[in-house]
């Protein structure tokens, strides 16, 4: 930090003990030594600080980078799928894919399609019925009342234990 060589700090301690006198300079001393030990930890934390800023500054912006590579690439794959989209429908002769075609609704009222993805979807009532799975939704109320029917019949009579 300070260019001083030991005959300079020589020639600064027999000044020190010249004007402070022998009674006062081990104390000087000692509060010198405890300034300068927190000056140079106030420096060290103040270094940490800035380094520590600087890594961040370098994350966000390397991060920032990332970002922008992950919406170029993103970019890109949906300009091909597009384009690959556009390419299927100019090579079919039907202007729409078979999922976007519109179902009339006279005809699927007629053939029972309007309900085909719900009867294909759900589970059948054989494989219910042999597994054990409830087909019926049964109110809390009704389920209570059964179970205290059923607890009505069964229960003992309290004993007690004195008796």
């Amino acid at each position: 930090m300070f260019d001083i060589g030991f005959s300079q700090i020589a020639i600064i301690g027999v000044v020190a003990l010249i004007v402070l006198g022998p009674e006062r300079l081990p104390r000087v001393a000692r509060v010198a030594g405890t300034l300068l030990g927190r000056a140079q930890r106030y420096l060290r934390d103040v270094k940490d600080e800035v380094s520590k800023d600087m890594a961040l500054a370098d994350l966000k912006d390397m991060g920032q980078s990332i970002k922008d590579d992950f919406n170029d690439v993103e970019k890109t794959v949906r300009d091909q799928w597009s384009a690959a989209e556009n390419v299927v429908r100019g090579a079919s002769n039907i202007g729409q894919s078979y999922a976007e075609q519109p179902y009339p609704a006279h005809i699927a009222k007629r053939t029972g399609r309007a309900h085909w993805r719900v009867k294909t979807g759900r589970v059948p009532q054989w494989y219910k019925q042999q597994n054990g799975i409830k087909s019926r939704v049964t109110s809390e109320a009704a389920r209570m009342a059964r179970h205290r029917r059923y607890a009505a019949h069964t229960s003992k009579p309290k004993v007690s234990f004195f008796v």
